[in-house]
């Protein structure tokens, strides 16, 4: 008998220790702050991860950057961020929320993103001007509303808005539902709606190309795997998504 409870003693202490680790399902969570535009490419980047780390879940915040700066200044856990502008990882830096020195991963540039057909005609950035138009932008804080405002004091153009959006999947949902005639949104982004939006490039864009920095976040829970995801997204892979998805090289 007591060689037998011996045994299940052991039994149940392998039992606990098995079941101690990350909150007893032996898995560990990576949580990953991201800009709106990087939802579909880094949730086609998440597969991949979580193959090549087995045991490991990879979870997405995703807003508009500016929100993203405040819900980690107001001190919410975080392991990795990536901002859609440097603007707004310089904020996060200047507020201590990031640990080491972001890199910059990507590119992007503004299109204008119209109903299939392009039913109101629009040629370029002068047209969002034209009146009878209900024209969706990004808010001036948001990195598309800023790169917006950029264009419009390069060319002179000045737009007035139906509503400005707290990030870039917002307006593009306006264009796609109906709600809107144009939005000024990422190329990435009308290009993940091809068939629902029908996208006008113009030349001025080039004028607002947003950088794209990721950094680990100070204090991470999972520092170890933040490293290894930022790694992953400016490894080979990471960028092939990228690229797919219409980002630019940086």
């Amino acid at each position: 008998m007591k060689k037998l409870g011996a045994l299940v003693a052991a039994a149940a202490l392998m039992i606990t220790g098995c079941g101690s680790s990350s909150g007893g399902s032996g898995s560990e969570t990576l949580t990953v702050f991201a800009a709106a535009s990087l939802t579909e490419s880094f949730t086609a980047l998440k597969t991949s991860f979580e193959s090549s780390h087995p045991g490991t879940e990879v979870k997405f915040n995703f807003a508009g950057s500016s929100a993203l700066v405040q819900q980690l200044s107001n001190g919410a856990r975080a392991d990795v961020f990536a901002s859609a502008d440097q603007t707004n990882m310089d904020k996060a830096v200047q507020a201590g929320v990031v640990d080491g020195a972001p890199s910059v991963f990507a590119t992007n540039r503004l299109t204008i993103a119209v109903a299939p057909g392009n039913p109101k005609g629009i040629t370029g950035f002068a047209d969002l001007a034209r009146g009878g138009l209900t024209v969706i932008v990004c808010a001036p804080q948001v990195p598309c509303g800023s790169a917006a405002e950029k264009v419009e004091r390069g060319t002179g153009v000045t737009l007035r808005p139906a509503s400005e959006e707290q990030d870039v999947k917002q307006a593009l949902n306006k264009v796609q539902s109906g709600d809107a005639d144009a939005g000024l949104v990422y190329v990435t982004d009308a290009a993940s709606a091809a068939g629902k939006v029908g996208q006008v490039d113009f030349p001025e864009s080039a004028q607002a190309v947003n950088s794209y920095p990721i950094a680990v976040v100070k204090d991470a829970p999972q520092a170890g795997l933040a490293k290894q995801w930022v790694e992953f997204v400016l490894g080979e892979q990471g960028r092939a998504e990228l690229q797919k998805a219409g980002f630019g090289a940086p």
